[in-house]
């Protein structure tokens, strides 16, 4: 019996990309146009497994109500766009292609393309614990991409896009402006050639750490406990990485899945209950504006910035508690 994702992709592949990339000229891409669309229905998968597991939450122990949900219909679109069209995108088509082209630059210089398992011979024959430690690097790598994302003032003014969502749920996780997932997706894109990570795995990778993250985006009161908390981000513990911050606060938890990043560089505080969500400084079309008026916004913002050149929005990190 065939499998429903390889049908999907397939009907998907002959009804829509092959008629697409004919009538635009790039039929070149058309053996890679197979592997677009398996990962965007595993995309489309991924958001029907984390609505089912996180709206109940949300339904079953939501931190706050608000009397309509307008602003989070606008993060549905971010996720639609992000998980189903632009990531498979990037994560299998892009990267595969500047993996192949990268790793041909390198034996015609005879060299050897980088792997993991070159490096940690105990690795080799070991693909699940191989796939872990490429999750943990790619981990580390996000959490100081997102770091700096607060501390460079033009950076800021892109990714504070995320933090003006005062209603924050689930869905709020792939709320982001275009420039600054472009970045992401570059810094994530090198790390990963970086330690030879295999273009079939990539995508899945980046499917299991984005749903870990759009959980610790959810609107619940969730708890890991003491423990649990210290091995896997919670909502609580993210949730205060979103709160408005008070006289005196820095900001933190900066990790995306480990908190082991920000107890090792002091930045951890799991000490913050709940807390208000949103950024004082955003204009009101990041906050409330539809998606083409938050990306504008996004762009004006950046462009004060670089005028301005403020002093960057993240002091000092708080140490851990």
């Amino acid at each position: 019996m065939q499998d429903p994702f390889d049908l999907a992709a397939g009907w998907l592949q002959e009804h829509l990309l092959l008629p697409l990339l004919y009538q635009v000229g790039l039929m070149q891409w058309e053996d890679l146009s197979y592997g677009w669309a398996l990962f965007a229905v595993y995309g489309a998968v991924q958001v029907a497994a984390t609505f089912a597991i996180c709206m109940p939450l949300e339904r079953w122990r939501p931190l706050e109500r608000w009397p309509d949900n307008k602003a989070v219909i606008v993060d549905m679109i971010y996720t639609v766009i992000s998980r189903v069209g632009v990531l498979p995108l990037v994560t299998f088509v892009l990267f595969y292609q500047v993996q192949v082209a990268l790793n041909g630059w390198l034996a015609d210089q005879g060299w050897v393309p980088p792997t993991l398992e070159r490096l940690f011979p105990a690795l080799l024959g070991r693909p699940l614990l191989t796939f872990v430690a490429y999750a943990i690097i790619l981990d580390f790598a996000d959490y100081w991409r997102h770091r700096l994302s607060h501390r460079f003032a033009w950076w800021w003014a892109l990714h504070s896009l995320h933090h003006a969502q005062k209603q924050m749920t689930f869905w709020s996780d792939d709320r982001n402006h275009l420039l600054d997932d472009l970045i992401a997706a570059l810094w994530f894109g090198a790390v990963a050639l970086l330690i030879g990570v295999p273009p079939m795995q990539f995508p899945l990778l980046v499917l299991v750490l984005r749903f870990i993250e759009s959980l610790s985006h959810a609107n619940a009161r969730l708890s890991f406990g003491a423990i649990g908390e210290r091995l896997v981000i919670s909502p609580r513990f993210h949730r205060a990485h979103h709160g408005v911050l008070a006289a005196g606060q820095r900001s933190c938890n900066y990790g995306a899945v480990l908190p082991w990043w920000d107890m090792l560089f002091r930045t951890a505080d799991f000490s913050r209950e709940k807390v208000e969500t949103g950024d004082p400084g955003a204009p009101e079309a990041m906050v409330s504006g539809g998606y083409i008026a938050q990306q504008v916004a996004g762009v004006q913002r950046l462009a004060r910035a670089a005028r301005r050149r403020p002093a960057a929005p993240i002091g000092r990190p708080r140490p851990a508690r």
